[in-house]
């Protein structure tokens, strides 16, 4: 039997990939063998507004199969809503599950390339199933982020976690448990 193709997009910082790699590690534990976590290491070109991101991002989705289920943490959960506002995807997508996602604002030129445009939420893919994850006591990224995108797409379910900071203690049962609810 085929595997449930999963892509897991890190984490921005010096050392996301490797920190993320607990995440990749807990959510592969929780699916089982039906699933199969694709995990690609994104680029860190200083020069591009969005570090290369959504290239890097357009590329691993083109090469997914179809029915792909697209996983992001922090700064990798921003650029999946920023590239799937702005391209048209040609893949089924079976569901989208974002965890500790910035909204970004503000006028600094380095954030130039983060942000979502005003009508993003509009602009995402129909019908297709989309989650948040964030915790109360993130350290990262504030946990009232949440809310900016709650006031902006009202179809996505929101699980607001109690404690687990930024990492989610680097373990993901509630999101594996999404997932696998796709398919049930």
């Amino acid at each position: 039997m085929k595997k449930q193709q999963i892509l897991f997009i890190e984490g921005g910082g010096d050392d996301g990939y490797e920190a993320d790699k607990d995440l990749v590690n807990s959510l592969q534990e929780n699916l089982g063998n039906g699933y199969d976590v694709h995990y690609p290491e994104m680029p860190s070109d200083e020069s591009a507004p969005d570090f290369g991101w959504l290239s890097q991002i357009d590329q691993e989705i083109s090469e997914a199969e179809n029915d792909v289920i697209l996983v992001g943490h922090s700064l990798g959960a921003s650029m999946l809503l920023r590239y799937l506002s702005e391209n048209i995807v040609n893949k089924t997508i079976q569901g989208i599950f974002l965890i500790s996602t910035p909204f970004w604002t503000g006028d600094e030129a380095w954030k130039a390339g983060l942000k979502l445009k005003s009508d993003f939420a509009d602009r995402l893919p129909d019908k297709v199933p989309l989650f948040f994850y964030h915790s109360q006591d993130d350290e990262v990224v504030p946990f009232s982020h949440l809310d900016q995108y709650k006031q902006k797409i009202s179809h996505a379910t929101f699980r607001e976690i109690q404690s687990g900071g930024h990492q989610l203690n680097n373990d993901l049962p509630w999101i594996a448990d999404d997932i696998k609810s796709l398919n049930g």
